[in-house]
């Protein structure tokens, strides 16, 4: 399990989050922009070498590039009440990456963060690339793209799963099912607005296959998130981390994260 995690923060890393910093249209993102792929880098080779001093080291190096992305988000500049549901979603996803950061740092070093086995603290890396940054990227962008109602509920509720999903891991598995169940809301609404711009005739077959692509595979990949917090909170039988890493985690970070943010730069959508 661990060298296909691995590869998949990788592709988070490196691909997914590079590509969604160029879908923000505000130019004062240009220094994260350009400082991420060294801390991209960095924190992809940690991945792959022992846990010590160089992997910490190396982890530190993301992380640096992750605190940009978290200075770049508190500089933002305060938006009208309409956009408010946007900018929840913007920076959710900014903020994301350092919460991926935080936890591969303690991990690289060996160190349980807040208790957690170093194992929790690796898929937590992986969580918050595609449901931390791309998930509420992809919401926020929707705000745009589809005004409208289920816009700016899909723009609330994916940050707001995604918190609780978080708040969960230190307090209750019924809150982190109940995170579970709000995010695969906001999802899923952002799924369908997305196979619903996809339909249009404005975009090229490859474009929209890859948009309408991500959104089946984001239907499906989210009713596996569901039977595991459940099986969690209940007893319930549910998959393994393994399965869930094997499908789920390769359903989201592939088949909606990576194809979705192509899809949407070549579909030149901003937010």
């Amino acid at each position: 399990m661990r060298v296909l995690v691995n590869l998949l923060v990788a592709v988070g890393m490196l691909v997914v989050v590079p590509v969604g910093l160029r879908l923000l249209a505000d130019p004062a993102v240009g220094l994260a922009r350009r400082l991420w792929p060294y801390g991209a880098a960095a924190g992809a080779v940690s991945l792959w070498l022992p846990r010590g001093t160089v992997a910490t080291a190396l982890a530190t190096g993301y992380a640096m590039a992750a605190a940009v992305l978290c200075a770049y988000a508190i500089s933002r500049p305060v938006r009208p009440r309409r956009e408010w549901p946007a900018e929840a979603a913007v920076l959710t996803a900014l903020i994301g990456p350092a919460v991926a950061a935080s936890a591969l740092v303690a991990e690289r070093s060996g160190y349980h963060l807040f208790g957690f086995e170093l194992g929790v603290l690796t898929l937590t890396v992986a969580h918050f690339h595609f449901a931390g940054f791309a998930a509420a990227l992809i919401a926020g962008l929707q705000t745009h793209v589809r005004p409208g109602p289920a816009a700016d509920a899909a723009a609330l509720t994916v940050p707001a799963g995604t918190l609780l999903v978080l708040l969960g891991y230190f307090t209750a598995e019924w809150v982190e099912l109940a995170g579970a169940l709000v995010l695969t809301a906001g999802m899923w609404t952002a799924g369908w607005l997305t196979w619903r711009h996809a339909r249009t005739r404005s975009l090229d077959r490859l474009t929209a296959t890859l948009l309408g692509g991500s959104a089946v595979v984001l239907a499906g990949s989210m009713v596996l998130a569901v039977s595991w917090a459940l099986g969690e909170a209940t007893g319930l039988p549910h998959p393994s981390l393994a399965w869930m890493a094997a499908t789920h985690g390769v359903a989201n970070a592939l088949g909606f994260a990576l194809c979705g943010m192509v899809g949407w730069r070549r579909a030149g959508a901003l937010v």
